[in-house]
């Protein structure tokens, strides 16, 4: 389906190759400030054309605010928000129109719905993450007034390249976005940059690792059994095209570690009056039982190498005949690094419809007890 959220409801529209992609946002709180400058930032930082490393598809993406806000505030009704496609060609796509990508959803799609988007990848395309985008920077937004919420991702690892580990508490998107890969690391990132201008020297791609942190998120978003918060946001984050893997707080490295060592223990120093409590570690990412408990959510997730490349592939088109694929038109030799706003705002989308959904029950509570 193409809609995400309950009681933050978010529909994205638009082909890569179409007129133009967009969202509709229902269940914005009325009466916040927001124009077209609160989201084009994240919009900037998602485009592509950014740099030689990423596909030289030149597109503006300027969005516009076609409804829901009126003299800059919101009116809690639905927003509409456009962002038109300028350089689409599809003429690019010709030579692939009888021959599925391998590993892309060409083949899928068609088998699903009995047709497919002639050029591009249709919504398959990473164009249709737009709309994700703009609705995660209204999320942001609401997040940020109301709890002081702050959601940072960047790239920790890149083909062979990891980086260091580094301090989840104290990272800023201004030290990621420094660097040309979003990586928070001067060493990690030039050796990054080879890897992936090797792989495009090749008309080969690579795969890598977002990791992100939401800081001060309060305890208790979250719901128990089958709408976990770690289960929100795992949904969220491979929903994201291209993405392989998700893992939360220690992740599969948890498995080789003992109870005693992977507990984090509570700490009564940190206790504030209305019962706060802090953690002396933080194993378990900021979420326990399913439900927030106020330390920073820390997770990661899994890019694979983009499936369009221009390296010649021995495959099958359609119709079963041997065929050898060289792909044509402008593509990404690596996602990751334009892939970090897109996980910040699916995590805001998440944060933003679990916290609506606890403020909603605190208000009921409290009605229920007078």
């Amino acid at each position: 389906m193409s809609h995400w959220g309950s009681a933050f409801r978010v529909t994205t529209f638009g082909e890569s190759h179409g007129g133009g992609v967009g969202c509709i946002v229902d269940g914005v709180p009325p009466r916040m400030p927001l124009t077209e400058a609160d989201i084009q930032p994240m919009l900037d930082r998602r485009r592509p054309g950014q740099s030689a490393l990423t596909t030289q598809r030149k597109e503006e993406d300027l969005v516009k605010i076609q409804s829901g806000t009126e003299r800059g505030f919101t009116l809690g009704s639905p927003i509409s928000l456009f962002v038109a496609n300028r350089d689409q060609r599809p003429g690019d796509y010709g030579s692939m129109s009888q021959i599925p990508r391998p590993s892309h959803a060409d083949y899928t799609y068609l088998r699903k719905y009995g047709i497919k988007s002639a050029s591009g990848g249709g919504r398959s395309s990473a164009r249709e993450t737009i709309g994700r985008v703009a609705a995660g920077a209204i999320a942001e937004k609401w997040l940020s007034l109301a709890y002081g919420i702050e959601i940072v991702a960047w790239v920790s690892s890149i083909g062979h390249t990891t980086m260091d580990d580094i301090d989840a508490a104290a990272i800023t998107r201004q030290e990621v976005d420094k660097s040309l890969v979003r990586c928070p690391d001067a060493s990690a990132t030039e050796k990054m940059k080879q890897e992936i201008e090797s792989a495009q020297a090749d008309q080969d791609s690579l795969g890598g690792v977002v990791s992100c942190v939401c800081r001060n998120v309060p305890p208790g978003w979250g719901e128990p059994s089958f709408d976990k918060l770690e289960a929100k946001l795992a949904h969220a984050m491979l929903s994201i095209p291209a993405t392989k893997g998700f893992e939360i707080g220690s992740g599969f490295a948890g498995t080789s570690m003992r109870g005693s060592k992977h507990n984090d223990p509570f700490s009564s120093t940190e206790a504030s009056q209305d019962g706060m409590l802090s953690t002396s570690t933080n194993h378990s990412g900021g979420i326990q039982g399913g439900i927030s408990n106020g330390q920073p959510i820390v997770f990661r997730v899994a890019f694979k190498p983009p499936a369009t490349i221009g390296l010649a592939q021995e495959t099958v088109d359609y119709k079963g005949k041997s065929q050898v694929l060289k792909a044509e038109g402008r593509h990404d030799p690596c996602v990751v690094p334009r892939a970090v706003p897109i996980v910040e705002a699916m995590a805001a989308l998440v944060l933003i419809d679990a916290g609506l959904v606890q403020l909603g029950r605190s208000g009921a509570t409290q009605k229920a007890s007078l």
